[in-house]
Parts: C-alpha cells; sequence; structure tokens
C-alpha cells in the first residue's frame, strides 16, 4: 500500500489540520510511513508566524529535493500558512523557489492534496470533512471550532492566509467532540486564531460558551480547554460559563502583545491597556486563582523606549501565570511589511526580549509559589521510565513518578516550588526521592 508521512510546524492549529488530513489519506488508502524518509507521499505543513518557522520548511523542502535528485519517485506537497491564495505574489515566488513541489495548499484546503493521492471529489458518502475526523494520539486533542481571523493586526499573516472567520456548525463540534471521547480523549482544546468568536456568523444562535454547555452533557470528557482569546470578544458570558460549568478549565491565554495604547493602535489591536486589565479583573473577580496566560511582541516598528516600558509596567502589574515573548520579524505580505520600517534594532530587540523573559520568570515564580502545599489534579498524558507527565486545571506541566496512569485524573502534593518547576509526589505515597515537577 502506499505510505505518506506529514511535518507540521506551528501551532495547534496545525497540529489539528495534520490529524484531519491523516485521517483522510488513510481513508483513500495511504498508510502512516514508519519511515518518514521512504514515504511515497510527503506532506510539509507550514507555519508563517515567524522566520524561523519558514526557514525550517524550506530545509525540509530541499531535503526532500535531495530524494528526487537521487531518483526516488514520491509526490511533495505543502501546506498550511506559507502557502496564499492562486495568483499571489508571494504564492507564486513560493512555487519558483520549490519548482519540485507538486501540490500546494491553503489551510484546511485538503481536496488538491487528496486528488493528488487518487481521491475523486465527487465522494458516495457525501460531503467529506464533514465526516471525516482525526484519530487521537493521547488522552488530549485539539478542535478547531472557527478557522481564520477578521483582526488584521498590522504585523500578522494569519488573516491573509487562513481567511476570514468561519465558524463551524454546534452539531458538528460537538459530534467530533463525541468522536474523541470514544476513542478515550478526557480533554479537548477549543482552537480559534481568536476563539471567543466562535458562533458569530452562524445562523442559529451560539457562541464559545454554547460549546461548553453542550461538552459538559459528553460522556468520557473531563476537561475543556480554549485558545486563544481576544480581549474584546471574551464576554461576561463565556467568563461566567468557565467559572460555573465544571468541565471548563481556569485557564486563560490572552494575548496583550503590548502595554502601551499608542503602539496597540499602531498594531490596529482593537482595544486599550483599560479595556484589556478590566477583563483580567472580571476574570479574576470570578476565579481570584484562575492561571492567565499572555503574549508579547517586542520591537516592533516604531516602538520606543517609553512604550516598552509602559509594556513592562503593565507585565509587573498584573502579574501572568505565563508570558510568551517574541521580537518583531516582518512578514512579507502584512501592512507593517509594506507600509512600516522595522527600525528597531536588533540588538535592542535582544534586550528587550530578555527583560520580558525575566519579568516572566518573577511573575512565573510569584504565582508558583502560592501552589506550596497544595495538592493539584493532574491529567496525566505520558510516560517514560516510571515517570508520569501531565497538566493542572491551570496549565502547569507536572512530572512525577508514576506507571499505568495515562489518561487518569491524579491528586499530586506540592512540596517545592520554583519559577520554572515544582516538587512533589501524588497524594497519600510515601515521600521517597526527589520527584521533578516541571512547569511551563
Amino acid at each position: 500500500m502506499p505510505t505518506f508521512h506529514i511535518w507540521t510546524l506551528g501551532c495547534q492549529m496545525n497540529q489539528a489540520d495534520s490529524l484531519r488530513l491523516a485521517a483522510g489519506l488513510e481513508r483513500t488508502g495511504y498508510t502512516p510511513a514508519e519511515d518518514p524518509a521512504r514515504a511515497d507521499f510527503a506532506v510539509v505543513n507550514t507555519c508563517a508566524v515567524r522566520q524561523h518557522a519558514e526557514d525550517r520548511a524550506a530545509g525540509r523542502l530541499h531535503a526532500l529535493n535531495q530524494r528526487r535528485k537521487r531518483g526516488e519517485t514520491f509526490q511533495i506537497a505543502v501546506m498550511g500558512c506559507m502557502v496564499g491564495p492562486e495568483g499571489d505574489r508571494e504564492r507564486v515566488a513560493l512555487a519558483r523557489r520549490f519548482p519540485w513541489v507538486d501540490v500546494w495548499a491553503r489551510p484546511q484546503e485538503y481536496e488538491p492534496i487528496l486528488e493528488a493521492a487518487g481521491l475523486a471529489r465527487d465522494v458516495s458518502e457525501g460531503e467529506f470533512w464533514a465526516e471525516t475526523f482525526g484519530e487521537p494520539t493521547g488522552p488530549t486533542a485539539y478542535v478547531p471550532v472557527v478557522h481564520g481571523c477578521d483582526k488584521f493586526c498590522t504585523y500578522c499573516i494569519v488573516p491573509l492566509r487562513r481567511g476570514r472567520e468561519r465558524s463551524r456548525p454546534v452539531a458538528e463540534v460537538l459530534g467530533e467532540v463525541r468522536f474523541l471521547a470514544a476513542r478515550g480523549v478526557r480533554e479537548v482544546t477549543l482552537l480559534g486564531q481568536t476563539v471567543e468568536a466562535y458562533g458569530h456568523d452562524l445562523e442559529e444562535s451560539a457562541d464559545l460558551a454554547t460549546l461548553f454547555e453542550g461538552i459538559e452533557a459528553i460522556e468520557g470528557i473531563a476537561r475543556t480547554r480554549f485558545l486563544t482569546s481576544y480581549p474584546k470578544d471574551m464576554t461576561d458570558r463565556i467568563i461566567d460559563a468557565v467559572a460555573d460549568l465544571p468541565k471548563v478549565c481556569e485557564h486563560f491565554n490572552i494575548p496583550v502583545q503590548s502595554g502601551d495604547d499608542r503602539m496597540l493602535e499602531r498594531m490596529r489591536r482593537g482595544y486599550t491597556v483599560a479595556e484589556y486589565e478590566e477583563r483580567v479583573e472580571r476574570i479574576r473577580t470570578r476565579m481570584p486563582d484562575a492561571a492567565i496566560a499572555t503574549d508579547v511582541i517586542v520591537g516592533c516598528p516604531g516602538e520606543t523606549d517609553e512604550e516598552f516600558a509602559s509594556t513592562v509596567a503593565l507585565l509587573e502589574r498584573i502579574g501572568f501565570d505565563v508570558i510568551h515573548v517574541a521580537a518583531y520579524s516582518p512578514r512579507p505580505g502584512t501592512f507593517a511589511y509594506r507600509k512600516l520600517a522595522d527600525d528597531v534594532p536588533r540588538e535592542v530587540k535582544k534586550a528587550r526580549l530578555k527583560v520580558i523573559e525575566a519579568i516572566h520568570a518573577e511573575s512565573a515564580g510569584a504565582r508558583n509559589r502560592k501552589l506550596l502545599g497544595e495538592t493539584l489534579e493532574v491529567l496525566v498524558e505520558r510516560e517514560e521510565d516510571g515517570r508520569a507527565s501531565g497538566r493542572t486545571r491551570g496549565g502547569r506541566i507536572v512530572h512525577f513518578e508514576g506507571a499505568g496512569l495515562v489518561g487518569d485524573l491524579v491528586d499530586v502534593e506540592i512540596a517545592e516550588t520554583t519559577s520554572w518547576s515544582l516538587r512533589g509526589q501524588r497524594a497519600g505515597a510515601l515521600r521517597g526521592g526527589d520527584l521533578l515537577l516541571n512547569v511551563v
């Protein structure tokens, strides 16, 4: 039988897309390749958010070309955020740069790849992708609920690659969650570039809280997560649903990107610092122990020392559980690439990056110290050499001694904390040597 291999870069949405494509390829008669270097169909699922991701994809495509030069016969497909629409200047440039690629497909544009694999468009069972879900690989799974993005931040390529927001019907999403639950999944993460935008384009009256409520009734699912959030779309109803529904984890990922209103306006983020802080305050009023992560970009075009200082002040004021930070890099096709000069020197970007990383270490350390002596529920996701690992409801990754626990909810006692790790053991277990619990 013919074989395939999918190499995936980027976000959780890309991971979910790859699993769904894999299910489709298997349905056409392909099997996963035990040796990726010998696959009959090689798919590279790309990310274009950062230059580093594009460079890695290019490296993989050059490696595949070496197979071609050795005379091997196989097909190559590229999908994901590097691929623009037909006729797009960047897509034309990609095709010229990598002429050995057989198929180009945008995010969620599975049909060109499946057709190349031999699947006819007219499928007897009806709409192919409405019925085909990716097979889970463990007790957790990602479920895309809204594709695309309508925000058009000046620095971001995602709306240009993934298109406008398109919500999946409620019944389809819940059907996928039931499919996953029947295969042993205990935790689902609902995905969207701005996940709280879910439902605004549906004929039926629905929002993200509607999905939360529906999942509460699905047997086998113990936890529901969601990402990534957008402050203006996060309604009181959604926050209240997280607080009130037992399965929904009190874990928010709300990118702020900058702590200065002038920079937020240049970014076209669509909110002010005060509006962002009001949403955080609302969350902490309802859920004092909620874990809140954020994203920050340093060195965006025109960022002054004063604007960066405002970001530092905001991060120190709020005290996040996790701060993801990246230095700005121009993305061809974006407004910033076309209209704004990349005028912050590289060494300044690196220095600012280190400042934010230090704030993260201090903030995470302070938040983790509050867990000393607590017993935390951990969903075990994997095991290796007698050590189990999983996450708390607040998203902290945990390692502890244990075997035969994958998919179980386990109580862990916390005995020591640092900025990056906790030490503990299963609740009620006899204390032995040091047990490292890493927290990210």
